[in-house]
């Protein structure tokens, strides 16, 4: 099995969470984060002040998949979240040892 970790930025949460359902990803987990990378945050105006503004709004998506959905998973996150443009975002995928599903006990691919 292996975690798939994406880094995107918000408008693109949508299309990505009807890409994963339709290649049958039952669930994933969403949170809300900030950071910077190469772009290092922007300069905002605001009543005619400048600032700097280090760390930008993204969207962490985690997706626990069989290796052989893994790829599908990782093809389907780029396709949806891909504008071109510095801050797209960055994909980490991992493998997992094991998964446990608290309510039953049941272990593995039938945990997920």
């Amino acid at each position: 099995m292996k975690k798939i970790e994406a880094i995107i930025q918000p408008f693109k949460l949508e299309p990505v969470k009807e890409a994963l359902h339709q290649i049958s990803i039952q669930g994933m987990t969403v949170t809300e984060v900030k950071g910077f990378g190469r772009q290092k945050g922007l300069r905002e105006v605001y009543r005619g002040m400048e600032y700097q503004v280090d760390f930008l709004p993204k969207v962490k998506i985690e997706v626990v998949a069989s290796d052989e959905k893994a790829q599908a998973v990782v093809d389907a996150i780029i396709d949806k979240a891909r504008t071109g443009r510095i801050g797209d975002g960055k994909i980490f995928v991992y493998p997992v040892a094991e998964v446990i599903r608290i309510r039953t006990g049941e272990t593995g691919e039938g945990a997920v």
